[in-house]
């Protein structure tokens, strides 16, 4: 670990509540459960720690700077409370982390924080994910979409099996996937028809590498159980299923409208309709 007490001083942020994280803190990065998924996942600016983050009360990617309030130890370890605030809405969003921590004395602020190995990361603010689901999904679809996205932060492991189920029912529903076939070779009968645009292809073919359905072939087979999951799996799985949404649902029914507009106009200018 390198000490930071001696590096150039930096004032406390404008809620006077937390330390910037200088770029010479080498501890390990926490995991955001609403980190994009781009790459490089970390820019150093302005000598501080960004992370590319998706937020999760307006769902605009920013990059995020961590925040950091410690709290008093108790009987389990050490805690702290680590924010990022959105730069687009000007939310706050708030983590409750177990981790280790050592205070050091600071010739400028009192004490200096180095930070160690992290336990558990959850968020407790927003408690739920305000992911809206577009009017077009079907309700069966849309109500196992929105209590994926409810319980992630409490449960990787049950979000990734309702976002698992929810994608089965949607490949039934609208991409002419197979009854009774495994999730994996809907997947693939999908991705074959090539219907897909590439990067959605791509996106939903790594669901079973993300996953990791070769070593847990029950995801496969028996979608809605619960199961380990994979770093980042319950995250990937319900940005697929946005991406699949707009494809399936939201773009055909906008096209829709656009079309029966159009055929409004010819009509009342005696015109034959397009079909």
């Amino acid at each position: 670990m390198v000490h930071i007490g001696d590096m150039p001083h930096i004032p406390l942020d404008e809620q006077q509540t937390t330390y910037t994280l200088l770029k010479y803190y080498v501890g390990p990065l926490t995991r955001l459960p609403y980190a994009a998924k781009t790459s490089p996942p970390l820019k150093f600016i302005n000598q501080t720690y960004y992370y590319n983050m998706k937020c999760p009360h307006c769902l605009i990617d920013f990059h995020a700077v961590a925040g950091r309030t410690l709290l008093p130890e108790d009987s389990t370890g050490q805690w702290y409370v680590e924010s990022y605030k959105c730069s687009n809405c000007l939310r706050q969003t708030l983590y409750l982390v177990n981790g280790d921590y050592n205070q050091y004395p600071h010739p400028h602020d009192g004490f200096g924080v180095n930070y160690g190995n992290v336990v558990s990361t959850t968020m407790f603010y927003p408690k739920a994910n305000s992911r809206p689901v577009p009017s077009e999904v079907p309700k069966p679809i849309a109500e196992d979409y929105v209590e994926a996205s409810l319980v992630l932060s409490d449960s990787l492991k049950a979000s990734a099996a309702l976002s698992r189920r929810c994608l089965q029912n949607l490949l039934l529903d609208a991409a002419g996937a197979k009854k009774g076939d495994d999730l994996s070779k809907q997947i693939q009968a999908v991705i074959d028809s090539g219907k897909l645009p590439s990067h959605i292809e791509h996106d939903i073919d790594a669901i079973r590498a993300i996953g990791n359905f070769a070593a847990h072939p029950n995801k496969d087979t028996n979608t809605g159980q619960i199961l380990e999951v994979e770093t980042d799996e319950a995250e990937w799985n319900l940005e697929v299923l946005e991406s699949l949404f707009d494809y399936y649902y939201v773009q055909p029914a906008k096209a829709a409208a656009r079309k029966a507009a159009l055929n409004a106009k010819l009509s009342a200018s005696g015109k034959p309709p397009v079909k």
